[in-house]
């Protein structure tokens, strides 16, 4: 498998030293953000979308490094019952577009997560019960999320992208296995998923047995981990409304490689993937507070090579 990188685990540098950074490290494939919840630190999107010239120098500085891109990245909430979701609906459309024009396949993004009937802001349902949550839940799918993901999807095909890798993530729509399934049944298969194991382990789920459930659903892969912090997580469950700074009191943390599961489990995460069919790019993402993204970065690339070599 190829060692890879969100782009914006490097933000604070500029695009060219963190090609040069990166490079370094042994990464060979980016994972370019385009906006909406990102910043876009090295993509201006409105410019490239025009500029044939500015997307030719780009790709020959990418060559230049020897890497490639691995996906357009426009993760946010499309579906936002207020004026944002109008935004977020553009840009990516707007990624799509650019990822046609840059020869990319595959676009990552998050399903997003509608309101309810009324609703100035999303909602989402994690109960059965009481019972309005399922009438909610009910129309937010049949209203709301398959109406959206399947005009979307029909663009992307249109496109010659063929991937639309959503993140498993809280907050949203998709989040586990079930709904990454019920949605693709419904749109088709250029709907998959975005594994990243961190955003699994604070829900509860095995992140291995997601990875063997959905087999040839898997779109790309995000390496990050999660460290639970088990007193607080025995006291106040992994539901955590606790700002992510104050580390010494929340139930659990995003942390680089290694930090949270050992090298061992890593070897096992990568072995349970090539089982599952793939082994393209695992694209890290470095959202550790506690590291700099330069040590956390290296310290993943290195723990991954060994991982996929295991």
């Amino acid at each position: 498998m190829k060692i890879g990188l969100v782009t914006d685990s490097l933000g604070h540098l500029p695009f060219e030293d963190m090609l040069d950074t990166a490079q370094q490290m042994g990464i060979t494939e980016v994972e370019l953000c385009c906006g909406n919840w990102s910043s876009a630190p090295h993509m201006e999107l409105d410019i490239m979308l025009e500029s044939r010239m500015g997307r030719q120098a780009m790709l020959e500085m990418l060559a230049g490094y020897g890497m490639t891109i691995s996906a357009l990245n426009c993760s946010g909430n499309p579906l936002h019952p207020g004026p944002s979701g109008a935004a977020h609906r553009l840009v990516t459309r707007q990624t799509i577009v650019l990822a046609e024009l840059l020869g990319v396949n595959r676009v990552v993004a998050m399903s997003g997560c509608p309101g309810g009937p009324g609703d100035s802001n999303p909602n989402w349902i994690t109960t059965a019960w009481p019972p309005e949550t399922a009438e909610v839940l009910a129309w937010q799918w049949e209203e709301r999320i398959i109406p959206y993901w399947q005009e979307i999807g029909a663009f992307a095909l249109e496109a010659g992208v063929n991937r639309l890798a959503l993140e498993l993530h809280g907050q949203q729509a998709v989040y586990n296995v079930a709904t990454l399934l019920r949605l693709r049944d419904a749109v088709g298969e250029v709907i998959g998923a975005n594994v990243d194991p961190s955003h699994l382990f604070w829900m509860g789920a095995d992140p291995l047995a997601a990875i063997a459930a959905l087999g040839p659903a898997i779109h790309h892969v995000h390496a990050k981990d999660t460290k639970i912090i088990a007193g607080n997580a025995a006291v106040n469950s992994l539901i955590d409304t606790t700002p992510m700074a104050d580390l010494a009191a929340r139930s659990w943390a995003y942390v680089t490689l290694g930090h949270g599961h050992d090298a061992a489990w890593w070897t096992r995460f990568c072995a349970a993937l090539k089982a599952a069919g793939y082994t393209d790019v695992l694209s890290i993402e470095h959202e550790d507070l506690t590291l700099s993204p330069e040590d956390g970065v290296a310290q993943s690339v290195a723990l991954l090579k060994a991982a996929c070599a295991g």
